[in-house]
């Protein structure tokens, strides 16, 4: 039997908000981060439903000078501190933990080839391949990766894990899969996932509970 779980990266993998916040805070001040990062989320998700076939490079640049003014040669700072951002601690023994119990993995990530390699090399656990947005032309919560996942392998069972209930959660419970939402940041579900943590640990338990 075939089992595979497939992640988000940013978020989830990887703490995005802790990346994106340090150059926030290095750009307009640590007063101003909370707000910024709300507000980059927000702008994030406009320029990637108005330009799906935009690289995700071009999206950070684009979005970062939106939230305030930033000099011309720091508009790409998003960008260039990408490929150093960090995984979340447990995040290496829980994929390993994964790994061990027979599951394969793979990411689908609203982000580009050279990133996602960078952020892999961190997190130190291989994957059997990863479906980035600016290869498909399109960025979640579309379809288009859960499609693109499914051309190259037919699972008989698939689990999606992701820490974004509008990116990941609601477009995979469309799609009829099982959902494990990583809810690091004390939200309320909607839609319901079928399991709900706090961080990866215990992901392996949760998965074949499911399976």
């Amino acid at each position: 039997m075939e089992r595979w779980a497939t992640f988000d990266c940013y978020g989830t993998l990887i703490d995005w908000n802790g990346g994106v916040g340090r150059e926030l805070e290095r750009l307009f001040g640590a007063a101003r981060v909370g707000v910024l990062l709300g507000r980059y989320h927000e702008v994030e998700r406009e320029l990637q439903h108005e330009r799906p076939t935009a690289s995700y490079r071009e999206i950070l640049t684009r979005t970062l000078p939106r939230l305030g003014h930033v000099p011309a040669d720091e508009e790409d700072a998003l960008a260039r501190s990408l490929p150093s951002w960090q995984p979340f601690p447990e995040v290496p023994a829980a994929l390993q933990d994964v790994k061990a119990r027979g599951w394969r993995l793979a990411i689908l990530s609203n982000t580009d080839r050279d990133f996602i390699e960078a952020s892999i090399e961190n997190i130190g656990v291989d994957f059997e391949f990863a479906v980035v947005a600016s290869e498909i032309g399109s960025y979640k919560p579309d379809h288009g990766h859960w499609r693109a996942f499914r051309e190259r392998v037919t699972p008989d069972v698939h689990v999606h894990v992701a820490a974004s209930l509008f990116h990941d959660v609601a477009p995979a419970t469309e799609l009829g899969l099982s959902t494990i939402w990583i809810n690091r940041l004390g939200e309320e579900p909607e839609p319901q996932p079928d399991v709900e943590l706090h961080s990866l640990t215990g992901l392996g338990a949760a998965l074949d509970a499911l399976a």
